[in-house]
């Protein structure tokens, strides 16, 4: 009896675990997480905020302590010069020192690595969606493949039943062998297409795992995905423009970078401590020094000149292509509406035509009973069943594909 019970217990799980579905949503999820390209550019970013507080704190007294220590001894009147050498020296000096610059220097300085950090954002999200699009499109895929395979096992369930009477009217002479032997072709032909849509579903199942960081060899039923248009009210905005949008603040920012680099730049230092070369009360030589360094640029040979020509060209080049751009969204975006409402369309008409054909087959089935039907009218009317269901799949998830790269530049 615990034997029994067991085995009910077994089935019933694996009743359970073949039940099991994924939905679109699982899978985005687990890509997003198990994204080497998405950590990495999080930690760009987080590296990028370390420097902008770097460039701060160095822009504050730095403080060292430094020390040194030199003997250059004479014997028999040979050594080094005592006047270049002092002969023997020591030191030790905490040193302070101070570059001043502008309060809009160091702004612009810091402006400089947060638009680097803007665009490793917006690169971020772009890199999101090119990962969302691709787990997308392999989900429909891999879903498409499950309709025709569910599809094929419906077909072979309805064949195989049909086979069995019309064997018996065979049998009765209703119908000759021959009758027989070419609607089991078409029985035999089905059960093909259905071991060839279960292995198609379960390579495509496999890759979607694959680019969505799974380690998992077992099949499992999908959801329908619920992909509606998404349309944004502004273009401007899209994540694809906002990367020109940056292009421009940084080549501004570059050309206020040249202009302070030449501006007047004055270092102020002081130091404290020991220094002495022993050649007298070396016990007095505890003393302090303070200084400046002012660096004024006067001529360069017109390299300022030459640095703004370069950021001109490189302005007229991101113009270039962001008006190319523009012009390839807008044509993308349209296009993609315009194939999606055919699609629709076409489908509604399959679906009329649907219907006649399922409606051809019923009665062929009940011509068949009485004997009332030519074998080769049913085998057309299952052919024509097939391409039609089969137009339908193409055409639903030619339509989700469509649906997905139109949200895809939507963002």
């Amino acid at each position: 009896m615990k034997w029994f019970f067991s085995i009910l217990i077994c089935l019933f799980s694996y009743s359970v675990c073949q039940a099991q579905t994924y939905s679109l949503d699982h899978y985005l999820q687990l890509a997003h997480t198990n994204s080497a390209l998405l950590k990495d550019l999080q930690n760009q970013i987080a590296s990028n905020q370390i420097d902008s507080l770097r460039l701060r704190a160095g822009l504050k007294p730095q403080v060292n302590v430094n020390s040194g220590g030199l003997y250059a001894p004479i014997v028999n009147g040979y050594g080094y010069s005592e006047a270049i050498t002092n002969e023997h020296t020591l030191n030790g000096l905490m040193q302070v020192q101070k570059t001043i610059l502008g309060r809009n220097n160091v702004n612009t300085q810091v402006e400089t690595l947060n638009l680097q950090t803007l665009s490793l954002n917006n690169q971020s999200k772009i890199s999101e969606q090119d990962l969302r699009k691709a787990i997308t499109t392999q989900y429909i895929t891999a879903y498409g493949d499950l309709q025709q395979y569910k599809f094929s096992q419906d077909v072979v369930k309805l064949l195989s039943t049909e086979e069995g009477l019309l064997k018996k009217l065979t049998r009765s002479n209703v119908y000759r062998q021959s009758d027989y032997l070419t609607f089991l072709v078409t029985l035999k032909q089905q059960e093909l297409t259905l071991t060839q849509a279960r292995l198609l579903y379960k390579n495509d199942f496999a890759t979607l795992n694959y680019l969505a960081g799974v380690a998992d060899t077992s099949i499992r039923d999908l959801d329908e995905p619920a992909l509606q248009r998404n349309i944004k009210p502004d273009v401007t905005s899209s994540i694809y423009f906002q990367q020109y949008k940056l292009d421009s603040l940084k080549l501004i920012n570059s050309k206020q970078l040249i202009d302070y680099a030449y501006k007047p730049k004055l270092n102020v230092q002081a130091d404290g401590g020991y220094n002495s070369d022993f050649m007298g009360q070396a016990w007095k030589n505890f003393g302090l020094s303070a200084g400046f360094g002012l660096v004024i640029p006067i001529y360069d040979g017109g390299q300022r000149k030459l640095q703004y020509r370069k950021l001109s060209l490189q302005e007229e080049t991101r113009q270039n292509y962001k008006a190319f751009f523009d012009v390839q969204y807008r044509q993308q975006v349209a296009q993609l509406n315009q194939q999606i409402t055919e699609n629709e369309t076409l489908i509604a008409q399959i679906k009329d035509q649907t219907k006649y054909t399922e409606s051809l087959i019923k009665v062929d089935m009940q011509l068949m009973q009485t004997g009332d039907l030519h074998i080769s009218d049913l085998v057309l009317a299952i052919n024509n069943y097939l391409t039609i269901k089969n137009l339908m799949t193409q055409t639903v998830i030619s339509r989700l594909q469509l649906i997905n790269q139109l949200n895809y530049w939507n963002k």
